[in-house]
């Protein structure tokens, strides 16, 4: 290599994404840079403009402008620019003008392209922007977020790329590299019947199905494609929004997403093709999760969830678009450090499913939580020569957690506690007690176990207790009753002329507990009527869609519900985001002299929407 070449690759090598590559990819890289100079204050690019290479600035300074003309961010040496804009139809999405005399790096659109397609790291860098632009980058205005109103559709570019279940995978890279895709779908080699439409798709096939399962592996080019595709296909129907795919990429990290309109396969979105849509906050957050390799870089990324939660309620998003992100954020936590305990401790002796619990399973997490979770263990699990692993892995995960910013549950119900740590024989016996012979301790912990989620390992397990629950709860009409009797124990904050009843409790005297007095209770009322017919829902608003669905409530009634539970969340939320804002620690306290006059007559309404339903459940049961 020549003198100029060798100083680009050590430069390269330094920072990322290309500090991990091997050898023979940065030299070839190296290779192909060409550089250019540019003045103070020489614009680089225009808005709009045609761009075809990556820049990497080698020295100086950089300026990056919206389209309106607002600074969004100050680049040096190491910063890349230019990535959206080849991601994006090779539009620049903003402007860059050198802020000082500036050396950069070139990289062609060509290689750009190989290295995309070919490195999964080098994708995850460039698709997503890093700490220090997410937290400087100017926020969108409320109401002007595609993401919260358009359709997966409109992601959809193209006819999907598919290939039959027969077909090898030599056959299968053939035609995604005649087509220019880095997926795959497979369709079943015969037609589908008029009553089974969705099988005609099997499977799908990527890139990373390729390096991981057949490179990776030693195998043939020519094993069948049935053998290392990625089966039990998540897929989102054609007219469910964009963040709806969000949300479903950032609790499975995924990176493709097959559409399907009635059934039949629309097309394939990308994680690039949602990031056309700028979304960059949840799947930022969870993207660096997945990427952390100690807990010391977990708790690093405590403040971009808190960053990322702010955004969110300033893009008006509604309280389950927040909740859901927020507890897919929680989730990857929990995922991530049980696959660093696991990498240290070697692997289970016996297979497990770690569980959520509360608010993470019911997709309503906000930022002001603790953890709760417990362990469904395989039915050969042998406390004697399996629990002190097991021991070591929750405590593992607890104490990580905490050190995110998830508090340890003051009544312990976490998988520390050796009590919630029980076989499937033993937690369907457990529940099916719970059920049969309600108490004031039983029925205290239904409200907080019968609202779970598989989170990692054997996560079908948790369906299965899910199943159990429902079916014999609705068979009990004396433990709907206690539940019934116990969910009236949290009455909303209103007095007899309708005022705000204020909580008397020292640090948070005269304010409202909008959580205990408001979300809660709701959340606890919905629940008895989801158990009643049967619902295994987790969230409170698809399990109040069950149940209007169900015709027991009174006419009307029902979207009442959701409205007052979405009006009081939405308020819960905001003053959490003003309390961040404002450099406070948030909680779930409102004083009244802090809500406005919209907030205060609606809540009021909101509120007696809630006694009525508790009267409502009390005659009812």
């Amino acid at each position: 290599m020549q003198a100029e070449q060798l100083e680009i690759l050590g430069f390269i090598r330094r920072f990322q994404p290309f500090n991990g590559l091997g050898d023979e990819v940065l030299e070839s890289i190296a290779k192909q840079i060409e550089v250019a100079y540019y003045r103070a204050n020489t614009v680089i690019l225009n808005y709009g403009d045609l761009v075809h290479d990556l820049y990497l600035i080698r020295s100086g300074a950089v300026e990056m402008h919206r389209r309106s003309g607002e600074l969004h961010n100050r680049l040096s040496e190491g910063h890349l620019f230019g990535q959206m804009g080849l991601l994006m139809n090779n539009r620049v999405r903003m402007s860059a003008t050198a802020l000082e005399d500036t050396l950069v790096y070139c990289l062609p659109e060509s290689v750009f392209n190989e290295l995309y397609e070919a490195h999964e790291s080098f994708a995850d860098y460039v698709e997503v922007e890093d700490n220090a632009r997410l937290r400087q980058a100017v926020s969108r205005q409320a109401g002007g977020d595609k993401l919260l109103t358009s359709t997966v559709r409109e992601l959809i570019s193209r006819e999907p790329v598919s290939i039959t279940l027969s077909a090898t995978v030599l056959e299968a890279a053939q035609k995604m590299t005649a087509e220019g895709v880095s997926s795959i779908l497979v369709l079943c080699d015969s037609e589908p019947n008029a009553e089974h439409t969705t099988e005609c798709v099997a499977g799908i096939l990527t890139d990373r199905d390729i390096r991981a399962r057949v490179l990776a592996e030693g195998l043939s080019c020519n094993t069948g494609v049935a053998e290392v595709m990625s089966e039990d296909l998540l897929a989102l129907e054609s007219g469910q929004f964009v963040f709806e795919a969000m949300l479903v990429m950032l609790r499975y990290n995924l990176h493709h997403l097959p559409i399907l309109h009635k059934g039949q396969p629309l097309g394939v979105i990308a994680l690039s093709d949602v990031m056309r849509h700028e979304s960059r906050n949840s799947l930022f957050v969870v993207r660096h999760i997945f990427e952390a390799q100690t807990l010391a870089e977990l708790v690093n990324i405590a403040d971009d969830v808190k960053a990322c939660f702010v955004r969110m309620v300033n893009e008006d998003a509604n309280s389950k678009m927040i909740g859901t992100a927020m507890a897919g954020i929680g989730r990857s936590f929990k995922q991530r450090l049980l696959e660093l305990a696991e990498q240290e401790l070697g692997p289970p002796p016996v297979p497990y499913c770690f569980l959520a619990l509360g608010s993470m399973a019911r997709d309503e997490q906000l930022i002001v939580t603790d953890q709760d979770n417990a362990i469904i263990l395989d039915n050969h699990y042998q406390a004697d020569k399996h629990g002190a692993y097991f021991a070591t892995l929750a405590k593992r995960v607890s104490d990580g957690l905490a050190a995110c910013g998830y508090s340890y549950c003051t009544g312990d119900i976490m998988a520390t506690n050796v009590q919630w740590q029980k076989t499937r024989q033993q937690w369907e016996a457990c529940f099916s007690d719970w059920i049969a012979n309600p108490s004031a301790q039983t029925l205290l912990n239904s409200s907080i176990f019968f609202d779970l989620d598989g989170v990692y390992g054997k996560i079908q397990w948790a369906e299965q207790l899910n199943a159990l629950i429902a079916r014999q709860a609705q068979r009990s009409p004396r433990f709907l009753a206690s539940m019934a009797r116990n969910a009236l124990g949290r009455t909303p904050p209103l007095g007899f002329f309708k005022e705000f009843v204020m909580e008397q409790d020292g640090k948070h005297n005269n304010s409202i507990n909008l959580k205990r007095r408001g979300t809660a209770p709701l959340a606890d009322l919905i629940r008895v009527h989801a158990l009643a017919i049967g619902s295994q829902a987790h969230n409170s608003f698809d399990r109040l869609n069950d149940v209007i669905e169900s015709d027991i409530l009174p006419k009307g009634r029902g979207p009442d519900l959701r409205d007052a539970m979405e009006f009081i969340a939405m308020v819960r939320i905001r003053h959490q985001a003003l309390d961040i804002e404002a450099g406070n620690e948030p909680d779930n306290n409102i004083e009244p002299e802090n809500l406005s006059d919209f907030e205060r007559r609606n809540l009021k309404d909101a509120f007696q929407i809630l006694s009525n339903a508790q009267k409502f459940m009390k005659f009812r049961y």
